[in-house]
């Protein structure tokens, strides 16, 4: 596997990402006993699947009660979901957590250049507030890697933060600002009167979710409250889950583009075998080839249409996220 995973790192070609796309499924098919036997469940023989386009995506929803891993090793690492009380959350099983480290950093490397270059501050309090979150270990590692001492992790103490993205503007100090969603606006109505980027030095990333603090928002009502709060003239945003390994980022206007071992295809929401042709809504199905020793092909439960050039936006999600994995398999 160690050649694969080089090369699923180095893809540069959709030829390539296809190529290697198959190679995992057919491992994936025969080495995950969850997902082998979802696929026997189907009737689908792996042999008669040719192209990424055929592959049966797992529900999302089968990490929940599911341990849905690789062969008989034991993982070094596990991911948990958060959730409301009296739910079920997922359980990501990651054998190999260096994957996930090389994944994370190159694709963050990818979009906004190496984190020595930014004072990193992580405004996670409901990611902090619990253990096992993969957001908080990426996070962690690259407020580690900035090396910037000012960098940090910031719970409820929002006067702090506020003061010190003030300093860091008098210092021209390049700054991402990643925090979950209520937290931010959180912040934007605490201090109306502070407007902390005049000189665009500031990105404000949004991880998604109110997390059931208070009511969702439309994205384009979201950002605009963010961005006049902020002082900024957009609002990035990151698109990860418990269940991935790998991640997408928009750097404004909500558009998502994946790296280049990460696919999006857009399924028929009364049909989840059927894919939508671009600019369609339907259900977002990744294909995250960083998560070979796990599953690489999952049906989120997420809407989204997907863009001509790759891109993609999400839109909302299903009414029925919660349901269960063995009951996804009637629909």
């Amino acid at each position: 596997m160690k050649d694969i995973i080089e090369g699923i790192f180095s893809i540069s070609t959709p030829e390539e990402f296809d190529r290697h796309a198959m190679t995992i499924f057919y491992y994936q098919a025969t080495e995950n006993p969850v997902y082998r036997r979802y696929l026997e469940i189907l009737k689908i023989d792996p042999g008669n699947i040719e192209k990424p386009e055929q592959i049966p995506f797992l529900p999302i929803s089968f990490f929940k009660d599911h341990k849905v891993i690789c062969g008989s090793n034991e993982p070094k690492v596990i991911f948990t979901s958060s959730g409301t009380s009296g739910t079920l959350t997922s359980s990501h099983f990651v054998i190999e957590p260096d994957l996930y480290e090389k994944s994370y950093m190159k694709g963050f490397r990818h979009f906004y250049g190496d984190p020595e270059n930014y004072c990193i501050l992580a405004l996670l309090p409901s990611y902090l507030e619990r253990e096992g979150s993969s957001l908080i270990y990426m996070a962690n590692d690259l407020i580690n890697k900035s090396q910037h001492p000012d960098s940090g992790f910031y719970l409820h103490d929002h006067l702090k933060l506020v003061e010190k993205l003030a300093a860091l503007k008098k210092q021209n100090q390049k700054t991402i600002l990643l925090g979950v969603t209520y937290a931010l606006l959180e912040i934007t109505e605490q201090f109306p009167d502070l407007k902390f980027d005049s000189l665009n030095k500031l990105i404000v990333m949004e991880t998604g979710g109110m997390k059931g603090k208070r009511k969702e928002m439309v994205r384009e009502e979201l950002h605009e409250k963010l961005c006049n709060g902020f002082g900024v003239n957009t609002i990035h945003s990151e698109y990860g889950m418990t269940e991935l390994l790998s991640q997408a980022y928009s750097k404004g206007n909500g558009v998502f583009e994946c790296p280049s071992w990460m696919k999006i295809l857009i399924r028929d929401t009364n049909d989840p075998f059927a894919i939508l042709p671009d600019k369609k809504t339907g259900g977002i199905n990744v294909i995250d080839l960083a998560n070979i020793y796990s599953c690489s092909f999952i049906a989120t439960q997420d809407l989204g249409k997907k863009l001509e050039n790759g891109s993609f936006e999400v839109l909302g999600r299903f009414d029925n996220s919660d349901i269960r994995g063995c009951n996804l398999l009637v629909q």
